[in-house]
């Protein structure tokens, strides 16, 4: 039997996702890709026998469960990285746009059940559950109602689950990546200090998911800073805030 490490990453098409899928292929795992780009996937599997794509849409709960009927030959899954997801801001807070914070939440948080549903059971002992959330959990930021909402549910429940996954030897990693350079970043309107490359945020993620840290925080000069920022009372923060936006 093959002792071949399997990791499964949502959100392997492009961005942070895209430069995991080749880290780990590098190591000499098998990997599962998913996303919805079907030509690239497709081309994953053509240019290395060791990608299994899986094409299907996270908010469809229909689809992730026929991605996962067609992995019944694999018994175990080492390393489920769930990684989708998505960036949109509020613009006029006062015209709410309800509809787009209900898809923010759909794709970032509510997705997540879908798939730890389907996904997780294949996860065994001395296994690894990653979500990737985002450092904007640490501060609250102007537009970022839906994103900000979506990312620090996410904080709680890898927290939550690390707890209950603990007594079956089930580790838990929760990302928070600071502004790091992909298509959803590209249409920011505003500074992004310390940016780094997908490949820089991939070779953090690999080596502190190898290393089973419960906590993974980058560039630690942004993250740090805001951590400290956090400690501020709100009204001091909320004036720093408004006053960079002028």
């Amino acid at each position: 039997m093959s002792t071949q490490n399997t990791v499964l990453i949502t959100g392997a098409t492009s961005g942070i996702g895209e430069a995991l899928l080749q880290q780990y292929l590098a190591n000499g795992y098998r990997v599962i890709a998913c996303g919805r780009n079907k030509e690239k996937l497709t081309q994953y599997e053509q240019d290395n026998s060791n990608v299994i794509a899986l094409a299907f849409d996270i908010t469809d709960s229909e689809q992730i469960h026929q991605a996962a009927s067609k992995l019944a030959e694999i018994e175990r899954i080492d390393i489920l990285l769930l990684n989708a997801g998505d960036c949109r801001y509020i613009d006029d807070v006062k015209a709410f746009d309800g509809q787009l914070f209900a898809d923010v939440i759909a794709t970032n948080l509510q997705s997540l059940g879908y798939l730890l549903q389907y996904f997780l059971p294949k996860v065994g002992a001395g296994g690894q559950v990653v979500f990737v959330s985002s450092s904007a959990t640490l501060l609250p930021f102007p537009r970022a109602e839906a994103y900000g909402a979506s990312k620090a549910g996410i904080d709680y429940l890898a927290n939550s689950l690390r707890i209950d996954l603990a007594a079956q030897n089930i580790a838990v990693t929760l990302v928070h990546p600071g502004f790091i350079k992909t298509p959803l970043t590209d249409k920011n309107d505003f500074p992004m200090p310390f940016l780094l490359s997908s490949q820089q945020a991939s070779s953090r993620i690999y080596n502190g998911v190898k290393a089973k840290k419960s906590y993974l925080h980058f560039p630690k000069r942004l993250t740090l800073l805001m951590k400290l920022l956090a400690l501020l009372p709100d009204a001091v923060w909320q004036k720093l805030i408004l006053k960079s936006e002028k």
